[in-house]
């Protein structure tokens, strides 16, 4: 996209996409991080689905947001959204799913772990994206096959962040 080239941007991938996966986009730190998110997916030619808190589609950006692949995410109420997304991921032959696993800009030393959980349960893999604006680069870095052992996969994705 000419945006990010005039911006000094780079774009990575290295993940040769299966028609499947779920994507963490980590860390996200900015409000910023949203439409460099939807450039890159532009760029590399993804349609992602993403989960946000209910409250970001109320009018008058509802509309627009669920346009953008946006899928609402009531927190406050159990709905086992794990399950949800494991039922979307069989239910379609193509879909990329993207969440931070952060579950806030803020910084946080636990990641939420629903997107490990909707991997494995859907038997996808986990596209590590990133953006660094220190580099000005971003993409998808890597991938994991989780293997079901948790706290072994979390070190691996865990490092590639570092």
């Amino acid at each position: 996209m000419m945006l990010l080239k005039v911006m000094g941007w780079k774009v990575v991938d290295r993940f040769e996409r299966p028609p499947k996966f779920f994507a963490i986009a980590a860390p996200h730190t900015s409000n910023w991080d949203f439409p460099m998110f939807l450039s890159i997916a532009f760029v590399l030619d993804i349609k992602a689905y993403w989960m946000g808190k209910h409250t970001l589609f109320r009018r008058p950006f509802g509309v627009l947001f669920r346009w953008l692949g946006g899928l609402p995410i009531d927190r406050s109420v159990r709905t086992n959204t794990v399950q949800q997304c494991i039922d979307l991921f069989r239910e379609n032959n193509r879909l990329v799913l993207a969440n931070a696993p952060e579950g806030t800009r803020k910084r946080v030393e636990t990641w939420k772990s629903g997107f490990y959980h909707i991997a494995v349960g859907a038997g996808v893999p986990i596209a590590f994206a990133f953006l660094d604006y220190g580099k000005r680069e971003g993409g998808i870095g890597g991938h994991l096959y989780p293997s079901g052992d948790y706290g072994s996969d979390m070190t691996k994705i865990k490092g590639f962040y570092k």
